[in-house]
């Protein structure tokens, strides 16, 4: 039974990995490297590794989630597409905050 679950748990982990690499979407890469820290933790709990657990999940699921999403926002990677379904814009190459260059 605990063999299948951490199976379940790999493959997930996996898949979240793969998909932090093919998905052009940098918000969804951002969320895909946090269910990867998500998973690991759940793994070292069925490993009986409580306290590792818990470190992963606060600073590979919560803290690098965190920094990598801020820096997506410093970059201006944050916003969205006008019309062409959900994406996201290239950076525009401007400087300062605000609107964008390209309007």
């Amino acid at each position: 039974m605990l063999t299948s679950i951490a199976l379940v748990i790999v493959v997930v982990m996996l898949v979240a990995a793969v998909l932090v690499l093919t998905l052009r979407s940098f918000v969804a890469a951002v969320a895909a490297t946090a269910v990867v820290g998500l998973a690991l933790s759940v793994l070292y709990v069925l490993l009986q590794a409580p306290d590792v657990a818990m470190t992963e999940a606060a600073v590979g699921a919560g803290l690098s989630g965190v920094i990598l999403a801020l820096a997506l926002r410093r970059l201006g990677l944050w916003q969205l597409d006008d019309g062409e379904g959900v994406g996201l814009k290239p950076h525009s190459g401007r400087a300062g905050p605000g609107g964008d260059a390209d309007a």
